[in-house]
């Protein structure tokens, strides 16, 4: 099966690409690893107003999705771009919110075409969203804060939106509910998806793996838990402080184990199943965005640096490992899309096609990372050197939200049991 874009979503990507190559976005990236959220947020806002939130979220909720392919194409050029913030995360918690919504409606499978993956599956386990060595914190006993309360989206009327306000508009709305977990669920989708959809709010999600850590839950307006007990889905209370991170852009916290309940047992858990595997399809757009620029800046630095008196990229060897990343990086594509189509088709296998497609991509992404510090030599150590940006984002997504092998595991527990063949007697 080939898989190609339309014309319109080819346009998607270059306005994506167009936009974001004038915003700087390396220089953003390192304002946000810093703390400071303010030029990260407005990038939020431009995307929000090209669209991109609302592929994540129902027409019912004022999207126009959910719309995978779209958000593979908008996700890669978040990557290629090195965007920060939880983008991923963002895509996650709109699909549990959703799913939340339609089992308090009694309507998960027969949603007349919004809930576009199957119910049933496992939620995602041993992985936190950073993986094995993505960070060097501790569990610690650090003290607890509340939500950041500076740098939040403006509002249609271009005031800033303080993320207490939010929050606390939001927990009135779900205590206002009949003090049902479906209704608190209700509550929450309502509240939440539209000002996800707009831009008004932005959101994180911390789903039971290992000690959940929140991606950038001091930059966001609600942080949303899954607890492994129960399990429990929770719209958290705080979160501690933020901790190192292998990827500075890439801030980690843990969320405080206290909130409004909005779900558990089996709702949680199918809504959490269909979260996670949205979270594995989105990191796998991003880092295959991630590997292409660490390509793309690779090639064009062997084309310029010398030795022996003629450019490096001249060399057989520079030239196959270059190609050997490229057709890593190919290949990764159209499992991507694949997985986009059957997440679209709700097809039974979507699962295992979300995980080939994440650990294809991680890999290529991981190898090109590789092949940019061997190539660029001591220059691609150095922090100040824009290709650290996507480096260390390589490392990180590779194994957030799903290992390469438990993503491995998957793919093999996804395909049917192979007959034995016959084979010919003499």
């Amino acid at each position: 099966m080939r898989f190609d874009l339309d014309d319109a979503q080819r346009e998607f990507a270059r306005t994506l690409d167009r936009m974001l190559s004038a915003a700087d976005t390396p220089a953003v990236a390192r304002a946000w690893a810093a703390g400071e959220h303010g030029p990260g947020r407005a990038l939020w806002t431009r995307l929000a107003d090209a669209g991109v939130f609302a592929l994540a979220v129902p027409e019912a909720y004022e999207g126009v999705g959910p719309l995978p392919v779209e958000l593979a194409v908008a996700l890669i050029e978040a990557g290629r771009h090195a965007v920060p913030g939880p983008l991923v995360e963002t895509v996650a918690a709109s699909a549990l919110l959703t799913a939340l919504a339609e089992e308090a409606d009694g309507s998960a499978g027969d949603s007349g075409g919004t809930t576009r993956y199957p119910r049933g599956t496992t939620a995602s386990t041993g992985d936190d969203p950073e993986g094995p060595g993505g960070t060097t914190a501790s569990a610690g006993d650090s003290p607890r804060t509340t939500p950041s309360t500076g740098d939040n989206p403006r509002d249609p009327g271009g005031s800033t939106r303080n993320a207490d306000d939010t929050s606390k508009k939001a927990n009135d709305t779900v205590r206002a509910s009949d003090g049902t977990t479906g209704s608190a669920a209700r509550a929450a989708a309502g509240f939440w998806l539209p000002r996800i959809a707009s831009g008004r709010a932005s959101v994180t999600l911390a789903a039971p793996a290992g000690g959940p850590y929140a991606l950038d839950a001091d930059a966001v307006d609600a942080v949303f838990t899954v607890e492994a007990e129960g399990p429990t889905v929770r719209l958290a209370a705080g979160h501690d402080p933020v901790q190192p991170s292998f990827d500075p852009a890439r801030r980690l916290a843990r969320p405080v184990p206290a909130g409004a309940v909005l779900a558990r047992g089996r709702a949680a858990a199918a809504a959490t199943a269909r979260a996670t595997d949205w979270a594995a399809f989105a990191t796998s757009a991003q880092t295959l965005g991630v590997g292409l620029t660490l390509l793309d800046r690779t090639v064009a630095y062997a084309k310029q640096r010398a030795q022996f008196g003629r450019p490096i990229g001249s060399f057989q060897a520079v030239k196959h490992r270059l190609a050997d990343v490229h057709v890593a990086l190919e290949f990764a594509r159209p499992l991507l899309y694949g997985a986009a189509v059957a997440l679209a088709g709700g097809a039974r296998d979507a699962g295992a096609a979300v995980a080939a497609a994440k650990v294809a991509a991680g890999e290529a992404a991981y190898d090109a990372a590789r092949a940019a510090l061997q190539l660029h030599g001591a220059l691609g150590y150095t922090d100040e050197y824009p290709l650290s940006l996507w480096f260390r984002k390589a490392r990180a997504l590779r194994t957030a939200w799903g290992s390469p092998a438990h993503c491995r595991a998957r793919v093999l527990a996804g395909r049917p049991v192979d007959r034995p063949v016959d084979r010919p007697t003499d």
